[in-house]
C-alpha cells in the first residue's frame, strides 16, 4: 500500500472549529453540525446516535466513530457489537406506527484498515445490541431522553443458529429469541452478562493428535 494514501486517523473536532475563506471564519462546525445533524429522528441520525448511546454505556466512545468499519463498537475487553436501531415515529407525516423490524443480515463488509471489502458474507459481530426508540407520542418524543428507548442484547451465535439466513427480524420474532431486555442503566451489565464469547472449539483426542503426526 502507498503509505501516502493510507487510512487517515480521525481526530475529534471541536465545536468551536471555524469554517475558513478568505482568511476568515465563515462559521463553525458547531453549525454545520446543527444544520447536519439536529433530526434525530430520521433513520440515519437515529441510527448513529443509537451506536454513541450504546457507546457510551459500554465506556468506549473516546475517540470518533469509524465509517463503514466491519462493526460498529469494540469494547476494551474485546466484544464486537453491531448496532441496530428501530422507531414507531418517524420524521415524516404518519398514518400509523412504522411496524419494528431490525436489519440482521449477514453482509460482505467494508473493512476499514486495508481499505478493502471483505470477501465473506457473514455476521461479524460477538453480540448485537437491538435499540427501540419505543415512545409513541410524537408532541413529546425526544431521543436524547434515555428512558424513552428500550434496548435488546443477544449474541450473534444465537442468530447464526437460528436465522442463519434471515435478513430482517420483527420485534415479536426478537422477542421469541430471548434476548436480554434493559434500559440505559442496565445496557452495560446485560452486554458484560450476555455470553458474547464464541465456544471454543472441540478437543481433539491426544490418539488422534499422536495418528496425525
Amino acid at each position: 500500500m502507498n503509505v501516502r494514501l493510507g487510512p487517515l486517523t480521525a481526530q475529534r473536532r471541536s465545536e468551536s472549529d471555524p469554517l475558513r475563506a478568505g482568511g476568515g471564519a465563515v462559521g463553525t462546525l458547531g453549525d454545520f453540525w446543527q444544520w447536519a445533524c439536529s433530526d434525530l429522528v430520521g433513520n440515519t441520525m437515529r441510527g448513529v446516535l443509537a451506536e454513541y448511546i450504546v457507546g457510551t454505556a459500554l465506556g468506549c466512545v473516546d475517540g470518533t466513530r469509524v465509517e463503514w468499519d466491519t462493526v460498529d463498537i469494540r469494547t476494551p475487553e474485546g466484544c464486537r457489537i453491531e448496532v441496530k436501531s428501530a422507531a414507531y415515529l418517524q420524521s415524516w407525516a404518519q398514518k400509523s406506527l412504522s411496524k419494528i423490524s431490525f436489519s440482521i443480515a449477514p453482509t460482505a463488509r467494508w473493512d476499514a484498515t486495508p481499505g478493502t471489502m471483505s470477501p465473506e458474507v457473514v455476521r461479524r459481530s460477538d453480540a448485537y445490541v437491538f435499540c427501540l426508540l419505543h415512545h409513541q407520542d410524537k408532541q413529546s418524543l425526544d431521543p436524547l431522553d434515555l428512558t424513552q428507548w428500550t434496548f435488546y442484547v443477544l449474541p450473534t451465535r444465537v442468530l447464526d443458529e437460528r436465522c442463519p439466513t434471515q435478513k430482517t427480524i420483527s420485534l415479536a420474532g426478537l422477542q421469541r429469541l430471548e434476548p436480554v431486555q434493559t434500559g440505559f442503566s442496565g445496557l452495560a451489565e446485560a452486554v458484560t452478562g450476555c455470553d458474547w464469547r464464541p465456544s471454543p472449539p472441540p478437543a481433539v483426542p491426544r490418539s488422534r493428535l499422536q495418528a496425525d503426526a
